[in-house]
């Protein structure tokens, strides 16, 4: 399906890299986007680009919401394959 989703930053990287944490799964993605970026944000993720920095609040209330309708298993199986990782 492939929807922007919460991820927590757990590392920073060279060339606008950074790793991000969700689920058990860990995925290095693109932070190109953002103008600033820490360890320990969380970041709307998208076919493997951070798009904005969200509040920890906004990603629990985010995530509670696609696991109620059924869409975060589906979505952390898709970013386990690697579907939409940045290169």
């Amino acid at each position: 399906m492939c929807l922007a989703i919460p991820a927590r930053v757990t590392a920073l990287h060279d060339d606008a890299m950074a790793t991000v944490s969700l689920g058990g799964v860990v995925k290095t993605i693109s932070v190109a986007l953002l103008d600033r970026v820490a360890v320990g944000d969380y970041v709307l993720l998208h076919v493997g680009y951070a798009l904005h920095t969200i509040s920890e609040a906004e990603a629990e209330r985010t995530l509670a919401m696609m696991a109620e309708g059924g869409l975060l298993e589906a979505e952390i199986a898709e970013m386990a394959d690697g579907a939409g990782e940045a290169a």
